[in-house]
C-alpha cells in the first residue's frame, strides 16, 4: 500500500550488518515497481564503513547514497535528490464536475453507521452499541434530487493514544484516507457531548486537505430538543471549531430520521458553492477595490518592501482556488491574506466553503499561465 501511494521510494539498508538476504528480497520486489527508487545505505560513519558499503552496489539500484542519520551525513544530499525525482505539481486549471463524494467521519459510537443507513434507507453498515464495530470504509451510491452522491461510512477515529494495534489501527488509517478522497466531510458528533477536542482534531483533517465540512450533531432526539438547546449547541460547536467559522451545522436524529433531508440539502448547497466560478474581470475589479480600500502593509515601514499584487485569477474549483500574481510572496502578511479571503467571500458568496489562495511571483506566473510564454533574461 505504501509503495502504491508513494512518488519516490527510499530503500534503507544497514552498513554495519552488510548486504543480507532480506535486502536482496526487498530489492527484487522494488525492481517490479515503476516508481523511482533510491538506495540509502545508513550508518556509514567512517571511511572503513563507506568502503565496506560498496557491496550494496550488487543490488543494481542506480540511485545509491551513503548516509549517516546519526551524524547527519549525506542526508541533505539525499533529500535534494528526492526533490528532483518528485513529480512537479503544476497548479493546472481543474473544472471537473464529477459526482459528489461524502465521507462520514467522527469519534467512535456517535451513530455514523446508523446515520448512513438512515440516509440510504437500508442497513448497509453494521449498527451496534459497541464502539468500533465498523472496520472498513464502505462506499454506497445514492441518487438525491437528480444528483449522484457516494457515501463513505468509516471507522470511528479515537485519540492517537487510544488506538489499539492491529485491525483498529488500519481502520483509522482508512478513515483518514476516506477524508482525502472525498469532496465533503460530514463530521458526526454526539448531541449529549457536543463538540469535543477530538472532534476539533478530526475537523482539522478536513481543513488541512481543503475539503468541505459539515458538522452533524446526531442523536438530537436524546436531549429534549428546543430552540434554546439548538442555539446553545451551535455556539458550542462554533467555539470549538473557531478556526472554521464558516462551517455549516446540522442537527439530526438517525433513529427518527429528523433532519436527514436538511442535511443532504446542505451538502448539495455546499457542493454547488465549491463548484462556483468567478469571471476574470470581476476578480480584477474586486482586487482593485480591495487594494485601494486597504493597501498591503510595508515591511518595517520601508515602502520599497511592500507587497504589490498584479492580478488574480481562479484556476480551479472544489475547493475554489485563486492564484495571485505578486512581486514577492515573502512580503505577504497573514492578516492581509485573511483580508483578501474575506473580501472574496463577501463579494462572491463563498460563505460556507474553504478557499485556497496561492501567491506566486509574477515571473513564475507568466511562465505557468496557459498560452503565455515566459520572457528570457
Amino acid at each position: 500500500m505504501a509503495m502504491g501511494a508513494a512518488d519516490v521510494i527510499i530503500f534503507i539498508t544497514d552498513a554495519i550488518q552488510g548486504l543480507t538476504a532480506t535486502d536482496q528480497a526487498v530489492a527484487q520486489r522494488l525492481r517490479r515497481t515503476d516508481k523511482p527508487v533510491i538506495l540509502a545505505v545508513n550508518k556509514v560513519d567512517n571511511d572503513r564503513r563507506e568502503l565496506a558499503a560498496t557491496e550494496f552496489y550488487e543490488l543494481g539500484i542506480n540511485e545509491t547514497s551513503f548516509i549517516s542519520a546519526y551524524h547527519n551525513y549525506g542526508v541533505y544530499d539525499l533529500l535534494e535528490r528526492v526533490v528532483e525525482l518528485l513529480p512537479r505539481q503544476e497548479l493546472a486549471e481543474q473544472w471537473d464536475d464529477k459526482e459528489m463524494r461524502l465521507s462520514i467521519v467522527g469519534r467512535t459510537n456517535v451513530g455514523k453507521s446508523m446515520l448512513t443507513n438512515a440516509i440510504i434507507g437500508q442497513e448497509r453498515s453494521i449498527v451496534s452499541p459497541v464502539a468500533g464495530t465498523t472496520r472498513d470504509a464502505l462506499d454506497t451510491q445514492i441518487s438525491y434530487r437528480d444528483h449522484t452522491i457516494t457515501l463513505v461510512d468509516t471507522a470511528g477515529i479515537r485519540r492517537p493514544g487510544q488506538v489499539q494495534r492491529g485491525i483498529e489501527k488500519y481502520s483509522v488509517l482508512r478513515a483518514v484516507n476516506a477524508v482525502h478522497r472525498s469532496d465533503i466531510t460530514l463530521l458526526i458528533t454526539d448531541a449529549t457531548e457536543l463538540a469535543t477536542a477530538q472532534d476539533a482534531h478530526i475537523a482539522g483533517l478536513a481543513w488541512d486537505t481543503n475539503r468541505g465540512l459539515i458538522v452533524v450533531v446526531n442523536k438530537w432526539d436524546l436531549v429534549n430538543p428546543n430552540r434554546f438547546r439548538m442555539e446553545r449547541g451551535l455556539h458550542r460547536v462554533r467555539e470549538r471549531l473557531h478556526f472554521m467559522p464558516y462551517v455549516p451545522v446540522c442537527f439530526t436524529s438517525a433513529l427518527t430520521g429528523e433532519g436527514i433531508d436538511e442535511l443532504l440539502d446542505s451538502a448539495l448547497s455546499l457542493w454547488q458553492e465549491r463548484q462556483r466560478r468567478v469571471p476574470f474581470r470581476d476578480l480584477q475589479y474586486l482586487l482593485a477595490d480591495a487594494v485601494s480600500t486597504h493597501s498591503p502593509p510595508s515591511m518595517r515601514g520601508n515602502i520599497r518592501n511592500r507587497l504589490r499584487i498584479r492580478r488574480v485569477r481562479q484556476v480551479g474549483v472544489n475547493p475554489p482556488t485563486f492564484v495571485f500574481s505578486v512581486n514577492d510572496p515573502k512580503l505577504l502578511h497573514f492578516s492581509y491574506r485573511r483580508y483578501l479571503e474575506n473580501r472574496i467571500r463577501d463579494k462572491f458568496g463563498f460563505n460556507r466553503t474553504h478557499l485556497r489562495l496561492v501567491f506566486r511571483h509574477e515571473r513564475e506566473e507568466r511562465t505557468t499561465r496557459p498560452g503565455v510564454r515566459g520572457r528570457s533574461r
